[in-house]
């Protein structure tokens, strides 16, 4: 048996349906790749969309054209630069999905403008960037949503209740595994950028680079320059369901140990991400953590790895599975049972046993939502804290952020104080807590 959620695209009807034009949400849309497009097509159940941006014109025009199609955003006003749409007081709602080392800072210029925001994840490109990002939203008081579209998905809501009312017993270990993406790719050589694209404003803050298409759009995050790889992409989704299980969503491990395989090493202008990554988290509550990403499908093996490097990768003392662990989700191993889930459902006995053992009305539950979008734009109305407010996404794309560093200082074993958000002993560690940033794009 497996519980399961409602698709991702659907949209409920419009909240406060019979409030007057005027009382209509009014949307601007910053970022119309195709996360933001979607994003996009979702908020216009609730509100209208009234301007649409991107660094690359192309994007907004045919976002545009395709809402237009649809039957919204007829009138959308089209900037270039995003500081123009957020200088627009009639712009109440920002629904942004720039590329990762944008998010930020967008998001820092849109609290200021007075905006409430739905930023897609994952949210930061530094655990620094997160904390200055929960400063300001407290400051401001506006409400921001992370796009985690997983809390507001009944299956992930289901897992996360069995696991906080120990319907596994005593939560010893949790498996966080990512699926499977090649980034072996390369040599991108320079090429010449298009007329439609501001290429030094797409870099931002990021080192300057000569212009190749596999830079941008659906390619950025495969670059550390703009992101952090599967580890932060997808790792913000899973992490935030592990930590909400472990009842650890405003705090973290207190070490990490991280080793990665790259397709690409030591190869100029090709991806520099890895594809295959192990890695293992200690808690204070006792629980361990292993964060891995999943093996590749049958059939889309790559063969760069050797015995020895895969040996090296999973290190001693590692389930015997895990090497060959095919599946992307959550696994919560407790001493009574074990619970899984990932965006096909949940699964496990205590899932099985939920018909004729129903939850109890003392039991903890979950904040109810069953539509990411529309628990944002209700909690814009009411002013309530939304099911994915960033203190607690900041906690989760930080256990993200952590294993990376482990990753690029050579697999060194971190000790962190969660409370102090440092690294102990390791002054290196605690310089890659931020990164440098290319003027005029600092903040």
């Amino acid at each position: 048996m497996a519980v399961t959620g409602a698709k991702w695209a659907a949209a409920p009807a419009f909240l406060g349906a019979n409030d007057s034009k005027n009382d209509r949400i009014a949307i601007g849309c910053i970022g119309m790749g195709g996360m933001g497009c979607g994003d996009s097509h979702l908020a216009s159940a609730f509100g209208d969309i009234i301007a649409l941006c991107d660094v690359d014109t192309r994007r907004y025009e045919a976002a545009k054209a395709a809402f237009q199609n649809l039957g919204f955003a007829k009138d959308a006003e089209c900037y270039q630069d995003y500081r123009k749409l957020l200088d627009r007081k009639d712009v109440d709602v920002v629904i942004h999905a720039s590329p990762d080392h944008w998010h930020t800072k967008i998001n820092l210029d849109a609290l200021q403008a007075g905006k409430d925001i739905y930023t897609e994840k994952p949210l930061t490109l530094t655990i620094d960037e997160g904390k200055k990002l929960c400063k300001a939203v407290k400051e401001t008081n506006r409400v921001v949503q992370t796009g985690t579209q997983q809390r507001s998905d009944a299956g992930f809501q289901t897992a996360v209740e069995l696991v906080r009312n120990k319907r596994i017993g005593e939560l010893k270990q949790v498996w966080v595994s990512l699926p499977f993406f090649s980034t072996r790719g390369g040599p991108y050589l320079k090429e010449d950028v298009p007329a439609e694209l501001d290429w030094d404003v797409y870099q931002g803050q990021a080192p300057l680079h000569d212009y190749n298409v596999n830079r941008t759009h659906s390619s950025f995050r495969w670059w550390y320059e703009y992101a952090g790889g599967i580890l932060t992409d997808w790792g913000n989704h899973h992490m935030d369901i592990a930590q909400w299980g472990m009842d650890c969503e405003l705090t973290g491990p207190i070490s990490v140990e991280a080793r990665a395989l790259y397709p690409n090493e030591g190869r100029e202008h090709h991806f520099n991400t890895p594809d295959r990554f192990f890695s293992k988290m200690q808690y204070a509550n006792g629980v361990e953590m292993l964060f891995f990403g999943a093996a590749a499908p049958i059939g889309a093996e790559d063969t760069y790895a050797s015995d020895d490097k895969i040996a090296w990768l999973y290190g001693k003392d590692v389930p015997d599975e895990i090497p060959t662990y095919n599946r992307d989700g959550i696994l919560f191993i407790g001493d009574r049972g074990r619970v899984f889930v990932n965006r096909g459902g949940a699964y496990g006995r205590p899932v099985e046993q939920l018909a004729d053992n129903p939850f109890k009305s003392s039991d903890w539950r979950v904040i109810p939502s069953n539509n990411h979008m529309g628990n944002f734009f209700d909690a814009v109305r009411t002013r309530a804290v939304p099911v994915a407010p960033v203190d607690i996404e900041h906690r989760s794309v930080s256990t993200c952020h952590l294993a990376n560093i482990s990753i690029r200082l050579g697999g060194r074993k971190l000790q962190w104080n969660p409370d102090k958000e440092e690294f102990v002993g390791d002054a290196e560690a605690n310089e890659m807590l931020t990164r440098p940033q290319r003027s005029p794009y600092q903040f």
